[in-house]
């Protein structure tokens, strides 16, 4: 969990300053979604790969290594590549470090505990992403600034290069920490070399996890989550710049509300919803949505807080028991590394789909006032279609469970025993 903290409070502050960069390159407004594209790319390329490589070591090893990848990204961004291709060898670091950090809960933990696990694993990086935006945020203020070009950092000349070298240390600390994640003694399979072989096996454990009735439904819950997330994440810093007269140090920082509420809700779910209740909580995806459509409507950052707060109390409060779900069916079918590769696979392509789509919006200049509605019915729309799949899957469950005990009950049946 402490690995888990500090990798991800830097991976939320590198964004910031990645943003940052691109602001003084003066590159296009609508550079700022494609740093999410390039991030998420490597996970859905290297989907049929990461899930096996997880599988075949200690996952403290495999963390280790992930990590490692973060901090050459880092130091790329460091001695002056361009961002995008900086933060992309992050997302490469990442991809591969996913399958770990999620699939050595199920190796540690019975099913009846992979909701509160997951409530502790969320409410930390939620933590991580309140404290690396607010830290990035921070990094950028006049005060920030003036000390960090006072402190005696030797070869770095400007600004930006001491906040990346500042956010390098982080990711040094986390790789420091996987060194002390215990081996779970759990066998680990022959990485295999051949890659047709691996990408066959993934395109059937794609299939096989869609196919499952409880697998699909928390697979697709997940899947618009992390993506309409990734877009949030991206709406609300122009949100707060045009709509509600922020700077950008400021605007960033409404980011960490919306985690606050994550962390709120993830807290709460872990309290009170068991795994096979978790189906229950698919409703409050249609709430959400339609409490983003308020947004349009506040006048100030003291209402905004609060509101932000809320939609991301109710994201949280039905990803947590969704992600359990997801993992419990995954390790059942197919093993834990892989199954979260395939959960990384289609989440982000959702990524890529939810930033590309707030690339041509901002590329046609639409106002954010029109972006942050059709996103709230967009949410709103496919989890309503969502419930809907669930409900005629429940059907059929009963139609065969009827039809059975009416095959049963049949006079002419021989008796059980």
């Amino acid at each position: 969990m402490a690995a888990q903290f500090f990798s991800a409070l830097a991976d939320n502050a590198l964004l910031i300053v990645a943003i940052a960069v691109l602001r003084d390159l003066q590159a296009p407004e609508a550079y700022v979604p494609i740093l999410k594209v390039f991030f998420a790319v490597s996970y859905v390329a290297l989907a049929a790969f990461v899930g096996a490589f997880a599988d075949s070591m200690p996952k403290w090893r495999v963390m280790f290594i992930s990590n490692s990848v973060k901090i050459l990204g880092c130091l790329m961004m460091l001695l002056g590549a361009h961002p995008l291709m900086a933060y992309a060898v992050v997302g490469l670091g990442a991809a591969a470090y996913s399958p770990a950090k999620y699939g050595i809960l199920t190796e540690y933990l019975p099913h009846r505990l992979l909701v509160l696990a997951n409530g502790w694993i969320e409410g930390l990086t939620v933590a991580a992403i309140i404290l690396g935006v607010t830290l990035g945020g921070l990094l950028f203020t006049e005060r920030a600034t003036r000390v960090l070009l006072a402190a005696p950092l030797l070869f770095l000349d400007t600004h930006i290069e001491a906040v990346i070298a500042l956010i390098g240390l982080i990711y040094i600390v986390a790789a420091i920490i996987n060194l002390y994640v215990p081996d779970t003694g759990v066998d680990h399979k022959p990485l295999k070399k051949n890659p047709l072989y691996l990408a066959h096996e993934f395109s059937h454990c794609v299939a096989l996890l869609w196919r499952d009735k409880l697998g699909q439904i928390s697979l697709a819950v997940t899947t618009l989550f992390w993506g309409a997330a990734a877009a949030l994440q991206l709406i609300v810093i122009k949100w707060g710049e045009d709509e509600l007269g922020l700077g950008y140090a400021s605007a960033t920082m409404l980011q960490g509300t919306v985690a606050v509420g994550v962390a709120i809700g993830a807290t709460l779910a872990a309290r009170f919803i068991s795994l096979k209740a978790s189906v229950r909580v698919i409703p409050l995806g249609i709430v959400m949505g339609f409490v983003v459509l308020v947004m349009n409507f506040v006048p100030n950052s003291e209402i905004a807080i609060p509101l932000l707060i809320l939609i991301g109390a109710l994201s949280g409060f039905f990803v947590v028991p969704m992600n359990a779900l997801l993992q419990h069916r995954g390790h059942i079918l197919m093993g834990a590394g892989h199954s979260i590769a395939v959960q990384n696979f289609n989440e982000n392509i959702s990524i890529l789909l939810m930033a590309g789509l707030y690339f041509l919006m901002l590329r046609a200049e639409m106002p954010i006032a029109w972006i942050v509605t059709l996103f709230g019915l967009f949410i709103s729309g496919i989890m309503y279609l969502v419930r809907l799949r669930h409900l005629e899957n429940q059907r059929q469950h009963d139609s065969v469970a009827r039809l059975d005990d009416g095959v049963h009950d049949q006079p002419w049946r021989k008796p059980p025993g």
